[in-house]
């Protein structure tokens, strides 16, 4: 039988408690996963009572009321808090999502975990190193590609045109369909993940963009786009309900029919 087990400075450990103060009459638990990198030390739980009256109700208010009064070291990465630039993007109670949307309320009772997004390095406590992710995102050269003059106003696109694209402008990169796929976590740096793959087919799909057999001979490979499985956890956890799996199906329903 073979058994496998963590290098000993993988491993995470029980870590601080953090009580609420007195007087706290509505009170919520947080688990939270802390690493600093310039210490040695291994990873850890912190955990944090909360006293929600005095919070807002999203997690990111959670969070923030955690770091601003009780635990001023605590990382993350936060923005605009409407649920539109992705920053916040992390793993809460066991399903990526972003913290400015999802509510303390909506949670299963009881103890609430965070910890940052699944198979990435973490840069700091809740801060995953998103270097990779970003990378691939370029790859796909995710802007307009014509050889047709420019118009003297703007790129004219009919109704039916303009919808293709619906359901794939509105990624914000936040990465918590790249991050909940298995066959990003075991081929992240050869496959490009539902993300990329999504920007991907958003330029194929758009009506003004002529470089459609250019994208898809960059993206004729093993790797890049044919270890997607359909195993469809990237619709599951998207925040914004898009489907990626969608999009990569079609991807490969072009490459198939440009061989025909």
């Amino acid at each position: 039988m073979v058994e496998l087990t963590l290098p000993q400075n993988s491993k995470v450990k029980k870590g601080k408690h953090h009580p609420a103060p007195k007087g706290a009459k509505k009170v919520r638990r947080f688990k939270i996963y802390r690493y600093n990198p310039d210490t040695g030390e291994n990873p850890r739980w912190d955990t944090y009572d909360l006293d929600l009256d005095t919070c807002g109700p999203m997690v990111l208010d959670a969070i923030l009321a955690i770091k601003n009064t009780m635990d001023s070291t605590l990382a993350l990465r936060r923005s605009c808090r409407e649920g539109v630039c992705g920053s916040c993007a992390m793993n809460i109670a066991g399903r990526n999502t972003l913290a400015c949307t999802k509510g303390v309320d909506d949670l299963p009772e009881g103890q609430i975990t965070i910890a940052p997004l699944p198979h990435m390095p973490v840069i700091k406590d809740l801060v995953p190193d998103l270097s990779t992710f970003m990378a691939q995102y370029a790859s796909i050269e995710p802007w307009l590609q014509t050889t047709t003059p420019e118009p003297q106003s703007e790129w004219r696109q009919s109704p039916s045109e303009r919808a293709s694209v619906d359901g794939l402008y509105e990624c914000i990169l936040c990465a918590c369909c790249t991050t909940s796929c298995p066959s990003y976590w075991w081929n992240g740096d050869r496959y490009l993940g539902p993300a990329a793959l999504l920007q991907a087919y958003r330029w194929i799909a758009d009506s003004r963009d002529e470089a459609t057999g250019k994208r898809l001979d960059e993206l004729e490979d093993p790797f890049k786009l044919y270890r997607c499985h359909t195993i469809m956890n990237c619709a599951q956890v998207c925040p914004k309900g898009l489907n990626p799996a969608r999009a990569i199906s079609t991807i490969k329903k072009l490459m198939v029919e440009r061989q025909v």
